[in-house]
């Protein structure tokens, strides 16, 4: 997994266009046995098309985007109620459905699109993205994997969208915030995967001091998670 996540990365760092994405993800996603993918990233401008990288069949895409069915699909319904990683299909719907919704489901389906599992990603840059892996039957080995490796793929899907955000976002991002020192030192230590307790022996503070610097970081990066801190911060490092 190691060695499949680092690839990934590697990929993403030499994208720069929607091609070089999609080749990013499709690579990663074959090598995990996950089948077809999509990233819908919403609009600021509700009026605006979505943007939309995937591997689903071109006919579903042109067909989804035509109809705008990211006003209805109850994937992207649920993923703006939830930051949560979730999986749905046949047996993971509780919540009841309108027949514009099972009818989105209905021709989803006859282009192989039955099961999945969807990673909500709310940075608090706008409205929000998601990145789906699906199926076209409900099967042991998809489920135990994305059960499995969950918060794997949820790490996966915010590198990412930073850097989609980043390469191929064409407004303008000349207002960012100011770091302190401290909350610089931080994430660069959480992007290396230390805790609050580590950062705070390795730095000669206390955990809880390494705590509220990391929450301050990320208040002022406007995200939700301090390892969505450490993503994007990783990321605009590169810029």
């Amino acid at each position: 997994m190691h060695h499949v996540f680092q690839r990934f990365i590697d990929l993403l760092s030499a994208a720069e266009s929607s091609g070089d994405f999609r080749e990013a993800i499709a690579t990663t996603a074959a090598a995990l046995d996950l089948s077809c993918f999509a990233y819908l990233a919403l609009p600021r401008n509700g009026a605006s098309m979505p943007h939309l990288i995937s591997s689903y069949p071109r006919e579903w895409t042109s067909h989804y985007l035509r109809k705008r069915y990211q006003r209805i699909d109850p994937v992207i319904v649920e993923a703006l109620r939830t930051p949560e990683p979730f999986k749905w299909g046949a047996g993971f719907e509780p919540r009841p459905r309108s027949l514009a919704q099972q009818q989105l489901l209905d021709e989803a389906s006859q282009f192989g699109i039955r099961f999945g599992f969807t990673v909500p990603i709310h940075d608090g840059h706008g409205p929000i993205a998601a990145l789906t892996f699906a199926a076209d039957h409900r099967n042991r080995p998809f489920e135990s994997y994305v059960t499995s490796h969950s918060r794997v793929l949820q790490l996966m899907a915010l590198y990412f969208h930073a850097h989609v955000r980043r390469k191929l976002n064409s407004e303008p991002s000349d207002r960012r915030p100011s770091l302190s020192p401290r909350e610089v030192e931080c994430l660069e230590w959480v992007s290396r995967g230390k805790s609050s307790w580590e950062i705070g022996k390795i730095l000669g503070i206390s955990r809880y001091t390494a705590a509220s610097y990391l929450n301050s970081a990320k208040e002022k990066l406007g995200v939700r998670t301090v390892v969505q801190a450490a993503v994007q911060f990783a990321a605009a490092k590169k810029e």
